[in-house]
């Protein structure tokens, strides 16, 4: 058995170097800790926080990690209101250039568009759309199958009994995943401040497009006439709206033979 004193003189040995490696760790974590950027956190807070993924980034954290580090910008963003960009660029002293926008579905033809062939196979408008470009004769028509209802994480996007999609404006965050999704790019954005849009993206001429859709645009330029502001202007068969001209009168959509024009549901 140990002496008293042998024992002793191991317990101080042991304690002596459990407090001087304590100390080095002290020492050494504070020397080489990486200092955290008291941005991050602001930034982060300040985030719609949906984690879409419209950013091209994993999450918000990701997100507010890139705008802190400079390798993003607002703009990125869809999601999150202008008022908390407005306090995210005023923590990074930034100028916030984003603007807010809602996003629409350039079609309402669904059943009213003229089908090639009865589509038996599985899955949506992305499969559908790899045989022959899909069930349309109209090269740009709504498949009326959902890929753009199956992303949406707020069921914002529904397929009307018309057979096209629409979106539901108050329940839109506006995380672009129906954007991505639609293989006919018909959805897209308007600026928030729009009261109208073209819901038509075929650009065929009048008899062209009738042989197919009875509610595609047929290139008459009734609206462009119509328009007391000058908003409208008909390029490649189809009306182009100046947002920064139109007072959403909506004469255009009073107008229109082919009801394709449409007003921004709030």
């Amino acid at each position: 058995m140990p002496a008293p004193i042998t024992i002793l003189y191991s317990t101080l040995i042991l304690f002596g170097l459990a407090v001087i490696s304590g100390l080095l760790l002290a020492v050494f974590g504070t020397k080489f800790a990486v200092k955290k950027d008291e941005r991050l956190e602001k930034v982060e807070k300040s985030l719609a926080g949906a984690n879409c993924g419209a950013c091209g980034f994993a999450g918000c954290a990701d997100y507010a990690r890139a705008l802190v580090e400079g390798k993003t910008d607002l703009n990125a963003c869809p999601v999150t209101s202008s008022e908390k960009k407005d306090i995210i660029a005023g923590v990074l002293g930034v100028a916030n250039n984003s603007a807010e926008s809602n996003v629409v579905v350039r079609c309402v033809g669904g059943n009213d568009a003229e089908d090639k062939y009865d589509y038996m196979g599985y899955g949506d408008c992305r499969s559908m759309e790899l045989l022959a470009g899909g069930r349309k004769q109209c090269n740009w028509g709504c498949l009326g199958t959902g890929s753009c209802a199956n992303v949406c994480p707020t069921h914002a996007v529904t397929v009307r009994k018309g057979g096209y999609a629409k979106i539901e404006q108050s329940k839109c965050i506006q995380c672009g995943k129906c954007i991505h999704v639609c293989p006919k790019e018909l959805i897209w954005r308007v600026p928030k401040t729009a009261k109208v849009y073209i819901a038509c993206r075929n650009c065929g001429n009048g008899k062209e497009v009738r042989a197919v859709c009875k509610k595609g645009c047929i290139s008459c330029g009734i609206c462009a006439r119509s328009c007391p502001h000058g908003a409208i202007k008909l390029i490649n068969n189809l009306p182009v709206i100046n947002y920064e001209k139109c007072t959403g009168c909506n004469i255009c959509v009073e107008k229109c033979p082919a009801k394709c024009i449409l007003t921004i549901e709030k």
